[in-house]
């Protein structure tokens, strides 16, 4: 059985025998689906193929149940051509990295996530076992208090203090040196090259620069943007929240204090999430099979 979690700046596995035993994990690059599903198809298998060495073991998609945790899930035409690209496997479940994510954290009980890593969103699962999400929206209109957020609106303080509406500092030469942007020309190419995940890797400086006011400010809203997600998805404010992501440990100082002692550590991550899926799936499919003898 393998776990995935897949986002838009990398992929991560967890490899298991059907006992639920761990064997193995290994990382690879992204398999978010706004890359191309061919893109991250081919990310997932380079990933498994890395646990399924470092277990010792041949790599056989026939023999597998996968579990996938994937952002971009929600756009039906992606996952559609997802799915209808997948290799032939033992068992298969797809769900968002949302829910892989929520799944993991709570260990199935009742409680919202909030997932800040290149992108954002947050999930809340109630005492029925129904789920519901918000926010997720994508890059560049949501997608609130993630890295590609971030990166987004702190490259505007770079732009201008390039050419003199505001003045240069050390976070401006931090983000200019980052995108390799030493004159505006060159600055012009890297922004209409960029992708979310370029946007994305500009989130450490704003962190490496948080005193600055314009940084201070962003992660101050990014906070405020956590738990905006956080109380639409449970008014009564009862249930616990765990913050996910890459992002998790560094916002978290950014929670406004009426929320932050409701913050619990997750769990378990995305990835052991998905290997529930891929569990869930493998049961339902030795079910089928010996109805069908």
């Amino acid at each position: 059985m393998i776990g995935v979690d897949g986002g838009g700046t990398g992929t991560r596995v967890v490899l298991a025998d059907t006992r639920g035993v761990e064997l193995a994990q290994a990382a690879g690059g992204a398999s978010g689906l706004a890359h191309g599903v061919e893109r991250a198809w081919q990310a997932i298998e380079a990933a498994c193929a890395q646990a399924f060495a470092s277990a010792g073991l041949p790599f056989d998609w026939g023999q597998c149940a996968l579990g996938c945790g994937l952002a971009g899930v929600n756009n039906r035409d992606w996952l559609a051509a997802f799915l209808s690209s997948a290799p032939k496997l033992a068992a298969l479940e797809v769900q968002s990295d949302a829910y892989t994510t929520l799944v993991g954290a709570h260990g199935g009980a009742p409680g919202v996530i909030v997932a800040v890593g290149t992108g954002s969103i947050g999930a809340a699962l109630d005492a029925g076992g129904a789920s519901r999400i918000a926010g997720g929206y994508g890059f560049p209109s949501g997608d609130e208090a993630s890295g590609a957020w971030l990166g987004l609106r702190a490259v505007v303080h770079a732009q201008q203090a390039l050419d003199g509406r505001t003045r240069p500092d050390a976070f401006s030469a931090a983000l200019l040196a980052q995108m390799g942007a030493a004159d505006r020309n060159a600055l012009v190419v890297w922004l209409c090259e960029a992708n979310q995940t370029a946007y994305a890797a500009l989130a450490p400086v704003v962190l490496a620069h948080r005193a600055h006011p314009v940084a201070g400010a962003l992660l101050a809203q990014a906070g405020a943007d956590i738990v905006k997600l956080a109380d639409a998805l449970d008014p009564s404010g009862l249930l616990p929240i765990a913050l996910c992501g890459g992002l998790a440990a560094p916002l978290a100082d950014y929670v406004p204090a009426s929320h932050r002692a409701r913050l619990r550590p997750p769990l378990a991550d995305s990835a052991h999430g998905a290997l529930e899926l891929a569990r869930r799936a493998y049961s339902l499919a030795c079910a089928a099979a010996g109805e069908a003898t």
